[in-house]
């Protein structure tokens, strides 16, 4: 019979943790870290959901919640104020909260793994945990309450600058001084809004019913303003009104009456030497009401502005409001007069076409594909009128100039001319001066065996 050693059992000895001069049993620390993880995952959502809130939101509604008192408005407002160290703060803070977690999670998986599983585990894990309820899920729901997620947050984070200042401090001086050696720009300090993103707003707006037609072709017809030039908009010179400074009152006041111009142009010799213009108001007082009779038309002459034929429109209507003038005498490079150039004329390329008496519409729309236009309309207006891209050159701005281009020649009435998709016809010629044209937008079975650069001219019969 053999005898077997009796080895009582021992009960396993629990793991103490000492941190920082405390002994921490291994449930203990587990839990904390824990519970420390979640709280940096919800810091880390607070920082993510700040940046996208705080820099979402436009400047004009910032200010518009300045002024109607919200709590956080004004303190949202003075941290925007230096948008460049606003960003730093919030990538600081969340770059070191999730540095945090990944450090946290890996020392507690390292008591139940080994290093490399603990460090694996802990990689994938965070990164999960961040990306569904730090970045993914808070983003979501600033992007859908952007204002009063920006209230909200505005106060902590005002907070959290102050608490991370000296690394804030330091790493915007580090980055602005990395921007200016690797020629990075400012762009955080610029608008978040760009031009072209409005017009496509614009455009957006128009086909989704939320602007008008009318609205969204005012609204395209200021953004081009500024790219407007004085040739584009002036009166030709074939168009211009004018008397000759050694013309009595009462044949000015004649000239004015049977124009139906309030405002009529004066020159010396002939129209390259325009001195000025006169008005039919100052004309008739003088003829009627004058004190003296030996006033002449020189005598009321007002001075104008003598511009360029490339002079942007909205320098131009600066300078007339500035100066008080109603009428600019528009020359070429070799200070021939090309035409004049009103307020009205610069005030009609944003609101539209003002007509009086029995003047026609510049673009009058015949049917879908199209459209009867004035000689000197723009190419730019009858492209809008109906889809479609007929070019601009440098010679020619307008419909009757691309017809003149395309001819080659002198055209007549009933003639035709074919570019791309596009039949244009001749409708009225006045001398050599073509007044009215029908443009027509072909559709594809039209266009069938026609070369798409060629262009035509063919002569209608009588």
């Amino acid at each position: 019979m053999s005898l077997t050693r009796f080895v009582p059992s021992v009960p396993p000895v629990p793991v103490q943790i000492d941190i920082l001069g405390f002994s921490l049993s291994e449930t203990t620390f587990t839990a904390i870290g824990v519970v420390v993880i979640v709280v940096l995952i919800g810091l880390s959502a607070f920082f993510s959901s700040s940046e996208l809130a705080m820099f979402s939101l436009a400047s004009h509604r910032m200010e518009a919640l300045v002024e109607e008192g919200k709590p956080g408005a004004e303190t949202m407002q003075r941290l925007k104020s230096d948008p460049h160290r606003l960003l730093v703060t919030i990538l600081v803070g969340n770059n070191l909260v999730n540095i945090a977690m990944t450090s946290i999670s890996t020392g507690l998986l390292a008591i139940y793994l080994s290093q490399g599983a603990a460090v694996a585990v802990s990689t994938f894990g965070i990164t999960a945990l961040v990306l569904l309820f730090g970045e993914s899920t808070p983003k979501s729901y600033a992007v859908e309450n952007p204002e009063s997620w920006a209230l909200t947050v505005s106060r902590p984070l005002l907070y959290a600058q102050y608490v991370l200042l000296p690394l804030v401090i330091l790493f915007d001086y580090l980055t602005r001084q990395v921007n200016r050696v690797t020629g990075g720009g400012t762009a955080i300090e610029t608008s978040y809004v760009t031009r072209d993103e409005i017009q496509g707003m614009i455009e957006t707006g128009g086909r989704e019913g939320v602007i008008k037609e009318d609205e969204r072709e005012m609204l395209q017809r200021i953004f081009r303003f500024n790219n407007t030039i004085a040739k584009e908009v002036m009166t030709p010179r074939l168009d211009v009104t004018a008397v000759d400074a050694d013309s009595t009152v009462d044949e000015a006041i004649e000239t004015c009456i049977h124009s139906g111009h309030a405002r009529i142009l004066v020159y010396e010799g002939d129209l390259d030497n325009a001195i000025g213009t006169v008005n039919i108001r100052d004309l008739v007082r003088e003829d009627n009401y004058g004190e003296s009779r030996d006033l002449g038309l020189r005598d009321m002459i007002e001075p104008t502005l003598h511009v360029p034929e490339s002079k942007n429109v909205d320098e131009l209507l600066r300078e007339m409001r500035a100066d008080r003038l109603r009428i600019a005498i528009v020359i070429d490079e070799f200070g021939t007069t090309e035409g004049i150039v009103s307020v009205e004329d610069m005030i009609e390329e944003i609101v539209g076409e003002i007509l009086e008496g029995g003047e026609r519409e510049p673009v009058e729309v015949i049917d879908d594909d199209t459209v009867l236009v004035a000689g000197e309309v723009n190419i730019e207006d009858v492209n809008d009128a109906l889809g479609i891209e007929l070019p601009e050159g440098e010679e020619f701005e307008t419909i009757a100039g691309f017809i003149f281009n395309r001819a080659g020649r002198l055209v007549e009435e009933g003639e035709t001319i074919e570019y791309e998709e596009v039949e244009i016809t001749v409708e009225s010629v006045e001398n050599t001066r073509i007044t009215t044209a029908r443009v027509h937008r072909l559709p594809d079975s039209e266009m069938d065996g026609t070369d798409a650069n060629q262009v035509e001219a063919d002569v209608g019969e009588d």
